[in-house]
Protein backbone atom coordinates (compact mmCIF):
# COMPACT_ATOMS: atom_id res chain seq x y z
CA UNK A 1 0.00 0.00 0.00
CA UNK A 2 1.28 3.38 -0.93
CA UNK A 3 2.41 5.39 2.15
CA UNK A 4 1.07 9.55 1.89
CA UNK A 5 1.38 12.99 3.19
CA UNK A 6 -1.67 11.94 5.18
CA UNK A 7 -0.12 8.59 6.97
CA UNK A 8 2.91 10.65 7.91
CA UNK A 9 0.93 13.63 9.35
CA UNK A 10 -1.03 11.09 11.53
CA UNK A 11 2.01 9.60 13.16
CA UNK A 12 3.76 12.49 13.83
CA UNK A 13 0.64 13.86 15.04
CA UNK A 14 1.07 17.15 12.86
CA UNK A 15 -1.28 18.73 10.31
CA UNK A 16 -0.64 17.12 6.46
CA UNK A 17 0.08 21.12 5.48
CA UNK A 18 2.94 20.91 7.82
CA UNK A 19 4.54 17.69 6.43
CA UNK A 20 4.69 19.25 3.07
CA UNK A 21 6.53 22.54 4.68
CA UNK A 22 9.07 20.38 6.09
CA UNK A 23 9.81 18.70 2.82
CA UNK A 24 10.04 21.96 1.37
CA UNK A 25 12.51 23.06 4.24
CA UNK A 26 10.24 25.90 5.52
CA UNK A 27 12.37 27.66 8.00
CA UNK A 28 8.34 28.55 9.82
CA UNK A 29 8.93 24.83 10.99
CA UNK A 30 10.71 24.27 14.16
CA UNK A 31 13.74 21.73 14.01
CA UNK A 32 11.93 20.05 16.94
CA UNK A 33 8.78 19.32 14.53
CA UNK A 34 10.75 18.77 11.57
CA UNK A 35 12.92 16.25 13.38
CA UNK A 36 9.52 14.50 14.33
CA UNK A 37 8.09 14.44 10.82
CA UNK A 38 11.38 13.34 9.50
CA UNK A 39 11.61 10.36 11.75
CA UNK A 40 7.55 9.45 10.78
CA UNK A 41 9.02 9.54 7.15
CA UNK A 42 11.73 7.41 7.84
CA UNK A 43 9.67 4.17 9.98
CA UNK A 44 6.97 4.78 7.43
CA UNK A 45 9.10 4.71 4.56
CA UNK A 46 7.83 7.63 2.53
CA UNK A 47 9.97 8.97 0.42
CA UNK A 48 7.98 12.25 -1.55
CA UNK A 49 7.69 12.94 -5.04
CA UNK A 50 9.96 15.81 -5.60
CA UNK A 51 9.37 15.49 -9.68
CA UNK A 52 5.66 16.37 -8.76
CA UNK A 53 6.27 19.02 -6.63
CA UNK A 54 8.95 20.38 -8.76
CA UNK A 55 6.58 20.87 -11.53
CA UNK A 56 4.02 22.48 -9.72
CA UNK A 57 6.33 25.00 -8.72
CA UNK A 58 8.30 25.20 -11.80
CA UNK A 59 11.07 24.56 -10.38
CA UNK A 60 14.07 21.97 -11.97
CA UNK A 61 15.56 21.39 -8.70
CA UNK A 62 18.75 21.35 -10.02
CA UNK A 63 21.72 23.41 -10.39
CA UNK A 64 23.75 23.75 -13.90
CA UNK A 65 27.54 23.42 -13.44
CA UNK A 66 29.69 25.20 -16.93
CA UNK A 67 33.03 23.04 -17.24
CA UNK A 68 35.75 24.72 -18.80
CA UNK A 69 36.44 23.34 -22.34
CA UNK A 70 36.50 19.05 -22.64
CA UNK A 71 39.49 19.84 -24.55
CA UNK A 72 41.39 22.12 -21.63
CA UNK A 73 42.08 21.30 -18.16
CA UNK A 74 38.61 20.51 -17.06
CA UNK A 75 38.83 17.19 -16.53
CA UNK A 76 42.64 17.02 -15.73
CA UNK A 77 43.69 19.24 -13.23
CA UNK A 78 42.66 18.46 -9.53
CA UNK A 79 41.10 21.82 -8.70
CA UNK A 80 37.86 20.57 -10.26
CA UNK A 81 37.33 16.84 -8.39
CA UNK A 82 37.52 19.27 -5.46
CA UNK A 83 35.41 22.37 -5.83
CA UNK A 84 33.08 19.72 -7.59
CA UNK A 85 32.71 18.02 -4.01
CA UNK A 86 31.77 21.46 -2.52
CA UNK A 87 29.65 22.16 -4.71
CA UNK A 88 27.76 18.78 -4.28
CA UNK A 89 27.91 19.02 -0.53
CA UNK A 90 25.95 22.56 -0.86
CA UNK A 91 23.26 21.59 -3.27
CA UNK A 92 22.45 17.87 -1.59
CA UNK A 93 22.14 20.14 1.56
CA UNK A 94 18.78 21.74 -0.46
CA UNK A 95 18.24 18.61 -2.16
CA UNK A 96 19.36 20.41 -5.52
CA UNK A 97 21.11 17.65 -8.11
CA UNK A 98 23.69 18.66 -10.28
CA UNK A 99 23.80 19.16 -14.30
CA UNK A 100 26.98 19.27 -16.15
CA UNK A 101 27.56 20.70 -19.40
CA UNK A 102 31.21 21.63 -21.11
CA UNK A 103 32.29 21.74 -24.84
CA UNK A 104 35.14 21.49 -26.99
CA UNK A 105 35.28 25.48 -27.21
CA UNK A 106 34.36 28.72 -26.06
CA UNK A 107 31.15 28.61 -28.79
CA UNK A 108 30.13 25.10 -27.95
CA UNK A 109 30.17 25.88 -24.24
CA UNK A 110 27.82 29.05 -24.98
CA UNK A 111 25.63 26.68 -26.95
CA UNK A 112 24.90 24.10 -24.29
CA UNK A 113 24.50 26.90 -22.07
CA UNK A 114 21.94 28.35 -23.81
CA UNK A 115 19.98 25.02 -24.30
CA UNK A 116 20.24 23.95 -20.82
CA UNK A 117 19.10 27.51 -19.84
CA UNK A 118 16.10 28.17 -22.50
CA UNK A 119 15.17 23.98 -22.24
CA UNK A 120 14.26 25.09 -18.06
CA UNK A 121 16.98 22.25 -17.30
CA UNK A 122 18.06 23.92 -14.06
CA UNK A 123 17.38 26.54 -11.97
CA UNK A 124 20.20 28.45 -11.87
CA UNK A 125 24.50 28.14 -12.88
CA UNK A 126 27.47 27.88 -11.50
CA UNK A 127 30.20 29.16 -13.59
CA UNK A 128 33.61 27.17 -12.70
CA UNK A 129 36.08 29.75 -14.40
CA UNK A 130 36.47 33.64 -14.83
CA UNK A 131 37.48 34.67 -18.10
CA UNK A 132 38.14 37.91 -20.05
CA UNK A 133 35.25 38.98 -21.99
CA UNK A 134 33.32 35.60 -20.83
CA UNK A 135 30.11 35.38 -23.53
CA UNK A 136 27.90 33.02 -21.16
CA UNK A 137 28.51 35.52 -18.08
CA UNK A 138 27.42 37.95 -20.45
CA UNK A 139 24.47 36.31 -21.58
CA UNK A 140 23.39 34.85 -18.32
CA UNK A 141 23.49 38.28 -17.54
CA UNK A 142 21.22 39.36 -20.63
CA UNK A 143 18.60 36.43 -19.80
CA UNK A 144 18.46 37.71 -16.12
CA UNK A 145 18.80 34.58 -15.39
CA UNK A 146 20.50 33.13 -11.54
CA UNK A 147 24.32 32.39 -11.47
CA UNK A 148 27.48 32.55 -9.65
CA UNK A 149 30.68 32.64 -10.64
CA UNK A 150 33.58 31.25 -8.64
CA UNK A 151 36.64 33.93 -9.78
CA UNK A 152 36.46 37.59 -10.07
CA UNK A 153 34.45 38.84 -12.95
CA UNK A 154 36.07 40.78 -15.44
CA UNK A 155 33.77 43.54 -15.36
CA UNK A 156 30.51 44.96 -13.52
CA UNK A 157 32.22 43.04 -10.23
CA UNK A 158 29.33 45.00 -7.82
CA UNK A 159 26.65 43.48 -10.03
CA UNK A 160 27.80 39.42 -10.04
CA UNK A 161 27.74 37.11 -7.07
CA UNK A 162 31.23 35.62 -7.10
CA UNK A 163 32.77 33.81 -4.71
CA UNK A 164 37.03 34.12 -5.01
CA UNK A 165 40.31 34.35 -3.20
CA UNK A 166 42.22 37.26 -2.82
CA UNK A 167 44.62 35.90 -5.46
CA UNK A 168 46.44 39.70 -5.86
CA UNK A 169 47.27 39.16 -2.08
CA UNK A 170 47.93 35.48 -2.24
CA UNK A 171 50.71 35.88 -4.62
CA UNK A 172 52.00 38.90 -3.21
CA UNK A 173 52.33 36.83 0.27
CA UNK A 174 53.67 33.81 -1.69
CA UNK A 175 56.14 35.36 -3.65
CA UNK A 176 57.13 37.88 -0.29
CA UNK A 177 58.12 34.82 1.34
CA UNK A 178 60.28 33.83 -1.06
CA UNK A 179 62.33 37.60 -1.41
CA UNK A 180 62.35 36.86 2.44
CA UNK A 181 64.47 33.85 1.94
CA UNK A 182 67.02 36.11 -0.22
CA UNK A 183 65.53 35.44 -3.56
CA UNK A 184 65.45 37.95 -5.81
CA UNK A 185 65.84 36.42 -9.06
CA UNK A 186 62.38 34.82 -8.78
CA UNK A 187 59.82 33.60 -11.95
CA UNK A 188 56.26 33.77 -12.57
CA UNK A 189 54.40 30.32 -14.03
CA UNK A 190 51.12 31.40 -14.79
CA UNK A 191 48.28 30.12 -16.62
CA UNK A 192 46.97 31.05 -19.53
CA UNK A 193 46.07 35.22 -19.72
CA UNK A 194 42.49 34.81 -20.49
CA UNK A 195 41.40 33.54 -16.83
CA UNK A 196 41.07 36.12 -14.48
CA UNK A 197 42.80 34.21 -11.25
CA UNK A 198 46.08 34.60 -14.06
CA UNK A 199 46.10 38.23 -14.44
CA UNK A 200 45.29 38.43 -10.38
CA UNK A 201 48.18 36.57 -9.77
CA UNK A 202 50.73 37.99 -11.68
CA UNK A 203 49.72 41.08 -10.15
CA UNK A 204 50.61 40.09 -6.93
CA UNK A 205 53.48 38.90 -7.80
CA UNK A 206 54.69 42.20 -9.30
CA UNK A 207 53.47 43.88 -6.46
CA UNK A 208 55.68 42.02 -4.27
CA UNK A 209 58.87 42.49 -6.74
CA UNK A 210 58.11 46.71 -6.47
CA UNK A 211 58.10 46.91 -2.77
CA UNK A 212 60.95 45.00 -2.86
CA UNK A 213 62.43 47.14 -5.33
CA UNK A 214 63.40 44.30 -7.10
CA UNK A 215 62.77 44.67 -10.64
CA UNK A 216 60.23 42.45 -12.86
CA UNK A 217 61.92 41.18 -15.65
CA UNK A 218 59.67 40.10 -18.83
CA UNK A 219 61.86 37.01 -19.33
CA UNK A 220 61.27 35.91 -15.94
CA UNK A 221 57.03 35.68 -16.90
CA UNK A 222 55.95 32.73 -18.41
CA UNK A 223 52.15 31.28 -19.68
CA UNK A 224 51.03 27.75 -20.06
CA UNK A 225 48.00 25.83 -19.75
CA UNK A 226 47.49 24.56 -15.66
CA UNK A 227 48.49 21.60 -16.42
CA UNK A 228 51.65 19.70 -16.34
CA UNK A 229 52.80 20.00 -19.76
CA UNK A 230 52.50 23.61 -19.04
CA UNK A 231 54.71 23.14 -16.23
CA UNK A 232 57.18 21.00 -18.13
CA UNK A 233 57.15 23.92 -20.99
CA UNK A 234 57.62 26.57 -18.89
CA UNK A 235 60.71 25.71 -16.92
CA UNK A 236 62.71 24.35 -19.77
CA UNK A 237 62.16 27.98 -20.66
CA UNK A 238 63.41 29.57 -18.06
CA UNK A 239 66.29 27.60 -16.95
CA UNK A 240 67.30 28.15 -20.62
CA UNK A 241 68.14 31.99 -19.85
CA UNK A 242 71.71 33.29 -19.95
CA UNK A 243 70.65 34.05 -15.94
CA UNK A 244 67.99 31.36 -15.38
CA UNK A 245 65.69 32.10 -11.92
CA UNK A 246 66.93 30.93 -8.49
CA UNK A 247 63.36 30.66 -7.10
CA UNK A 248 59.46 30.51 -8.86
CA UNK A 249 56.30 30.80 -7.92
CA UNK A 250 54.16 28.81 -9.91
CA UNK A 251 49.81 29.29 -9.93
CA UNK A 252 48.69 25.62 -10.05
CA UNK A 253 50.15 22.53 -8.16
CA UNK A 254 49.47 20.43 -11.47
CA UNK A 255 51.84 22.93 -13.39
CA UNK A 256 54.18 22.36 -10.44
CA UNK A 257 54.37 19.20 -10.69
CA UNK A 258 55.45 19.23 -14.46
CA UNK A 259 58.24 21.69 -13.21
CA UNK A 260 59.56 18.89 -10.42
CA UNK A 261 59.77 16.88 -12.97
CA UNK A 262 61.39 18.81 -15.13
CA UNK A 263 64.08 20.29 -12.78
CA UNK A 264 64.74 16.46 -11.54
CA UNK A 265 65.46 15.57 -15.70
CA UNK A 266 67.79 18.55 -15.75
CA UNK A 267 69.79 17.81 -12.73
CA UNK A 268 68.60 20.50 -10.77
CA UNK A 269 68.17 20.27 -7.45
CA UNK A 270 64.95 21.43 -5.40
CA UNK A 271 65.16 23.44 -2.91
CA UNK A 272 69.10 23.64 -3.12
CA UNK A 273 69.04 25.03 -6.45
CA UNK A 274 65.82 26.42 -6.85
CA UNK A 275 63.24 27.23 -4.65
CA UNK A 276 59.35 26.54 -5.92
CA UNK A 277 55.97 28.23 -4.28
CA UNK A 278 52.76 26.75 -5.84
CA UNK A 279 48.91 27.04 -5.12
CA UNK A 280 45.81 25.62 -4.30
CA UNK A 281 47.46 22.39 -1.84
CA UNK A 282 45.38 19.74 -3.34
CA UNK A 283 46.76 16.43 -2.61
CA UNK A 284 49.45 15.95 -5.13
CA UNK A 285 51.24 18.79 -3.58
CA UNK A 286 52.20 16.62 -0.12
CA UNK A 287 53.19 13.59 -2.35
CA UNK A 288 55.40 15.79 -4.19
CA UNK A 289 59.14 14.78 -4.08
CA UNK A 290 60.15 17.13 -2.63
CA UNK A 291 56.50 17.95 -1.11
CA UNK A 292 55.76 21.78 -2.42
CA UNK A 293 55.10 24.62 -0.19
CA UNK A 294 51.99 25.70 -1.57
CA UNK A 295 48.87 28.24 -1.01
CA UNK A 296 45.80 26.64 0.35
CA UNK A 297 43.08 28.35 -1.10
CA UNK A 298 40.01 25.91 0.34
CA UNK A 299 39.24 24.78 -2.29
CA UNK A 300 36.20 22.98 -1.48
CA UNK A 301 35.00 25.93 0.17
CA UNK A 302 34.64 28.10 -2.74
CA UNK A 303 32.62 24.97 -3.89
CA UNK A 304 30.46 24.92 -1.24
CA UNK A 305 29.60 28.43 -0.69
CA UNK A 306 29.13 29.21 -5.22
CA UNK A 307 26.24 26.60 -5.05
CA UNK A 308 24.74 27.56 -1.15
CA UNK A 309 24.40 31.30 -2.74
CA UNK A 310 23.31 30.28 -6.25
CA UNK A 311 20.62 28.32 -4.34
CA UNK A 312 19.48 31.20 -2.34
CA UNK A 313 19.51 33.73 -5.53
CA UNK A 314 17.10 30.89 -6.88
CA UNK A 315 15.26 30.71 -4.44
CA UNK A 316 14.76 34.49 -3.65
CA UNK A 317 15.05 36.95 -6.22
CA UNK A 318 15.95 39.73 -3.76
CA UNK A 319 18.77 38.27 -2.79
CA UNK A 320 21.06 41.15 -2.85
CA UNK A 321 24.80 40.45 -4.72
CA UNK A 322 27.55 39.63 -3.38
CA UNK A 323 31.52 39.34 -2.92
CA UNK A 324 32.45 36.45 -1.08
CA UNK A 325 35.90 36.34 -0.71
CA UNK A 326 37.71 32.85 0.71
CA UNK A 327 40.44 32.47 3.21
CA UNK A 328 43.87 31.22 2.01
CA UNK A 329 46.93 30.29 3.56
CA UNK A 330 50.24 29.29 2.92
CA UNK A 331 51.44 25.45 3.91
CA UNK A 332 55.07 25.26 4.28
CA UNK A 333 56.76 22.33 3.26
CA UNK A 334 59.82 21.43 1.94
CA UNK A 335 60.63 22.94 -1.75
CA UNK A 336 61.93 26.42 -0.74
CA UNK A 337 65.52 27.13 1.25
CA UNK A 338 67.17 30.36 2.00
CA UNK A 339 68.90 31.15 -1.19
CA UNK A 340 72.30 29.30 -1.73
CA UNK A 341 74.60 32.37 -2.26
CA UNK A 342 77.67 30.75 -3.41
CA UNK A 343 75.34 29.89 -7.12
CA UNK A 344 74.05 33.58 -7.83
CA UNK A 345 75.16 33.92 -11.58
CA UNK A 346 76.00 30.41 -12.50
CA UNK A 347 74.63 28.60 -15.12
CA UNK A 348 72.42 25.79 -13.50
CA UNK A 349 72.21 23.77 -16.95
Amino acid sequence: MTVTIKDVARLANVAPSTVSRVIADSPRISEETKQKVKDAMEQLGYHPNLNARNLASKSTQTIGLVMPSSKDVGFQNPFFPTVLQGISEGAQEKNYALHMTTGKSEKEILEAVIHMVQGRRVDGVVLLTSRVEDQVVSYLRTRKFPFVLIGKPYKDIEEITHVDNDNVRAMKEATDYLIQLGHQQIAFIGGTKELIVTVDRQDGYEKALQEADIPVKGEYIVHEEFLREGGQEAVRELMALKKPPTALVVADDFMALGVLNTLDELGIRVPDDISIVSFNNVLLAEMAKPPLTSVDINIFELGYQASKNLIQLVENEKEPTKRLIISHRLVERSSCTELNTARIGKDLI
